[in-house]
């Protein structure tokens, strides 16, 4: 698998370079969010990390950007670590958020969980199952999502997290839970990760978002979809 790397520091890009190769991986480098989008256009990348702070263009732009066309797993750096940095990459369309300085053995464990997840969403299994409630219905045989018959696309996280509640419809799903479940580690801190993923799976899946009829709030306890609507 082909990881980019992307941070206008080139001594980062070589030391994260060195324990993905060391991992098993290839990489290609870039050091500005124009040669990443480059990168993405002419290679074939299973995931990206990316830098917020760039120059020509930033981590943020640039996974907007590539969020048009691609739904590979990214990983953004920053040194930043305010929650609203956070908050900003995730609603731009990033997987993961990983705060400067950081352990590289940390950052290649979080490559290859997303690894994992996006391998799980691509690659369609035998037997039956789907699930449906109304016009929303979820394939898991086909990893596809359709509303009212239209195709949706889903990034990996934002798939599995739709994917646990259609699978137990009606059951309500603290946010710890739905980390937990999800991310496979203690949810510390998960409330505005997981509260953004689901704001843009409402986006995708409800025809008016601020009065959803499949994935609906129970205040104060967490998220559930609504069974036979």
């Amino acid at each position: 698998m082909t990881i980019l790397v992307c941070d206008d520091d080139r001594e980062i890009v070589d030391a994260i370079e060195i324990y993905l190769i060391q991992e098993g991986f290839q990489v290609e480098k870039a050091f500005d969010g124009e040669q990443a989008l480059e990168a993405l256009q002419k290679k074939s990348i299973d995931l990206m990390i990316i830098d917020v702070m760039m120059p020509k263009l930033d981590g943020i732009r640039a996974t907007l950007q590539a969020r048009k066309t691609s739904s590979i797993p990214i990983i953004m750096l920053s040194a930043k670590t305010e929650d609203a940095d956070k908050i900003l990459g995730l609603n731009v369309g990033a997987d993961d958020y990983v705060t400067k300085p950081f352990n590289p053995l940390e950052l290649v464990a979080r490559v290859k969980s997303q690894l994992r997840r996006y391998t799980t969403l691509s690659s369609p299994v035998q037997g039956e199952a789907v699930y449906e409630t109304g016009g929303l219905v979820v394939n898991d045989d086909l990893k596809k999502v359709t509303v009212d018959g239209e195709e949706v696309k889903l990034t990996p996280i934002e798939y599995n997290i739709l994917l646990l509640l259609m699978k137990n419809m009606g059951k309500v799903y603290s946010i710890s839970q739905i980390y937990e479940a999800i991310w496979n580690e203690e949810a510390i801190g998960a409330d505005n990760t997981v509260a953004v993923h689901i704001r843009h799976i409402r986006e995708k899946i409800e025809i008016n978002p601020k009065e959803p009829r499949y994935l609906k709030v129970v205040w104060g306890v967490g998220y559930k979809i609504e069974p036979g609507v």
